[in-house]
């Protein structure tokens, strides 16, 4: 349970983080000063006490430049402004103050011989300094990083509970995962209480869409079973050629019921039971969707050729294959009229191609399938669309000045 929002605690660890590495800074460089400090003493009373019992003075005054040490006498006639000046091969440095004569200044001359560190001296403290604030740097960004972490930890325990999920094989339990009342009331148990209910809604949704498959699956497949008895019956009765073309009329719209039940069973169910591994042939399920739809030809006289290069077997579900199949079978028969044909049934190693001429009088009716297909819903070539996505095909309608081609791929 948290108590602050996510923004004051990222706030918090912030400051904390500067606060602390402002203070190691502070306590670096107050120790550096008192060092140097230390060490220049040090060096004074190391110069003065090998000149013992004679103690020299390493801090003059001079009233004229006539007492100044023969080096600084050449500058000091340049009449310099005050101010102070460093000289490094004489390793003295001069102070110019005024006088009460203003054609006159004093000088004041420290000579740092011997206190000032050597070169080789000033790399090694070049180097100490270095990896001081090296080492500082470090550990500044290894306890930004530690209270950052700390901060952010809420964010990435809710990403890791939703990491969890195998959101492709949802259960109707995986919401429970997430347990929002433990992020508290800031933000982010407002994205995990939001998360958690949505995830709820999704697996109810679930849960009902496999009730209503299963029951579906049942109420609508059993009117097709008792329809499909009664015709059974009927045919082993004696009937007149009208009743018998009534009877054929019955039996393919029965059969065009039951494949669409499966059709739509097949697009709404979640799993798929295995059946979308499948191994099949393709030219016994072309054959038998001609077969199926050659009676909307029987008024055109118009020939089918199929060709097959190849037999080639498609791996998926079986069903969705010949649902597909049948539909665009069906679709190149219902806009083929007399004296368009033929239609050419093309079958290769991992494609089949359905071609037929162009009906003007259709072409508004595959603008329309064309725009369903487009769009991934309706009837016709828009199922067929769906049920290539389920499977991994391609499915591709092409239109051109005389002919239309689907083509399906796998």
């Amino acid at each position: 349970m948290y108590r602050h929002s996510l923004r004051q605690r990222v706030a918090f660890a912030f400051a904390i983080c500067v606060a602390v590495l402002s203070l190691v800074w502070g306590f670096a460089f107050f120790g550096a000063i008192r060092l140097s400090e230390d060490r220049v003493l040090m060096q004074q009373l190391e110069v003065a006490a090998k000149s013992y019992p004679t103690v020299t003075m390493n801090l003059r005054g001079y009233d004229d430049i006539a007492s100044l040490p023969e080096s600084l006498k050449e500058w000091a006639q340049t009449n310099p402004a005050q101010g102070l000046y460093e000289f490094e091969a004489e390793e003295l440095h001069v102070a110019v103050i005024p006088t009460g004569n203003e054609q006159q200044h004093a000088f004041v001359v420290f000579d740092v011989a011997g206190i000032e560190a050597a070169s080789s001296e000033d790399w090694w403290l070049l180097l100490v300094i270095t990896a001081v604030v090296g080492t500082l740097g470090v550990l500044g960004f290894g306890l930004g990083v530690v209270v950052m972490r700390r901060a952010v930890a809420p964010v990435a325990e809710l990403a890791k509970a939703v990491a969890d999920i195998d959101l492709e094989h949802l259960s109707a339990e995986d919401y429970k995962r997430i347990e929002s009342g433990r992020f508290g009331d800031d933000e982010v148990g407002v994205l995990a209480a939001a998360i958690e209910k949505t995830l709820e809604r999704i697996s109810a949704f679930v849960t009902r869409e496999r009730d209503f498959t299963s029951s579906a699956s049942h109420e609508l497949r059993t009117p097709i079973t008792v329809i499909t008895g009664a015709l059974e019956l009927l045919e082993q009765s004696e009937l007149s050629a009208t009743d018998v073309l009534a009877l054929d009329r019955v039996r393919r719209a029965t059969l065009d019921m039951k494949t669409t039940i499966e059709m739509f069973l097949c697009l709404a169910r979640e799993t798929d039971d295995g059946l979308y591994q499948e191994q099949f042939l393709v030219t016994p399920l072309v054959r038998q969707a001609i077969d199926l739809q050659r009676h909307l030809l029987n008024r055109t006289l118009v020939d089918v050729e199929i060709d097959h290069v190849e037999n080639p077997y498609v791996r998926g579900h079986q069903q969705a294959f010949s649902i597909a199949v049948n539909n665009l079978v069906r679709n190149a028969f219902e806009h083929t009229h007399t004296g368009q044909g033929p239609i050419s049934i093309l079958i290769k190693e991992r494609e089949l191609l359905i071609t037929n001429q162009r009906n003007s009088y259709a072409d508004e009716g595959y603008r329309l399938a064309v725009e369903a297909s487009s769009h991934g819903y309706g009837l016709g070539l828009g199922i067929v669309q769906r049920l290539c996505e389920r499977n991994g095909w391609s499915f591709v309608l092409q239109l051109d000045e005389k002919h239309v081609a689907a083509r399906l791929l796998w």
